[in-house]
């Protein structure tokens, strides 16, 4: 065996080419500014609510579970409709402001559960479940950060006298006339929920005994917003870049 040691190969490093950057001049743009007062048509928040929901439910298992692992859930909004019951007159005006509401809210909780079997060296197992509720909120005049506003349809009918006999009315001559007022319809926007959940067989079973159902008693708290489509005037500046004079400066 040599006690020499191998030779040490340097390797040279391979070159960069680099470009020195120059610093180069900046400074704000100047503005032009001018009033308006421009209408905006847009989204308006009329109320924020926290909802609370209770469900209870059981959800079939098969395979049959020996120990839950993990529940994940997600809140799904299948309808959130505003039904107004009070009203107030704007002015003199065909449109009412809404004082007071019914909220109906309508929807599933989607489940994800995973669990073992009784098999040795099993597999963790998946159950996808849709739990549904629904129900209504009471909203009152002092709920709303701006109240709904919604036009009144009307409709009338002028009827006629007998051409020849003014003491008997013709009941073949008639004049309508029908206003159609289509208002925006408010709307929900999902926030988030929080969830307070309890599951567990309905039947006490011994350890790693298997069991195929599980019951869950959901308390859910949900956060939404009700919107609705407004139009406002409002104290507005303009703002335009203003560029240095060129060829068409004057």
């Amino acid at each position: 065996m040599s006690d020499k040691c191998d030779p040490i190969v340097i390797q040279q490093a391979c070159e960069v080419t680099s470009t020195q950057q120059m610093s180069l001049h900046d400074e704000a743009i100047e503005l032009q500014k001018d009033d308006r007062k421009p209408t905006f048509k847009v989204p308006v928040v009329l109320a924020e609510r926290k909802i609370q929901i209770v469900v209870e439910s059981d959800i079939s298992l098969t395979p049959a579970a020996t120990e839950i692992k993990r529940v994940t859930k997600n809140v799904f909004l299948e309808q959130v409709k505003l039904v107004p019951v009070r009203f107030k007159q704007i002015g003199h005006t065909d449109f009412f402001e809404v004082r007071r509401a019914k909220l109906y809210v309508s929807g599933f909780i989607r489940k994800n559960i995973e669990y073992s079997s009784s098999d040795c060296n099993g597999t963790l197992l998946d159950r996808i479940a849709d739990v549904p509720f629904s129900g209504f909120a009471e909203l009152t005049k002092d709920d709303f950060l701006v109240y709904p506003v919604i036009g009144i349809s009307d409709s009338s009918k002028a009827q006629f006298l007998n051409d020849t006999n003014e003491m008997i009315p013709r009941l073949d001559k008639y004049f309508f006339q029908n206003l159609v007022k289509y208002n925006e319809q408010p709307y929900g926007e999902l926030l988030g929920a929080n969830f307070f959940e309890l599951d567990f067989s309905p039947v006490m079973v011994e350890p790693e005994a298997a069991f195929s159902t599980l019951r869950e008693k959901i308390v859910m708290d949900l956060y939404l917003k009700v919107l609705q489509v407004q139009q406002y005037k409002v104290h507005a500046t303009r703002i335009l870049p203003k560029f240095d004079e060129g060829t068409l400066g004057s």
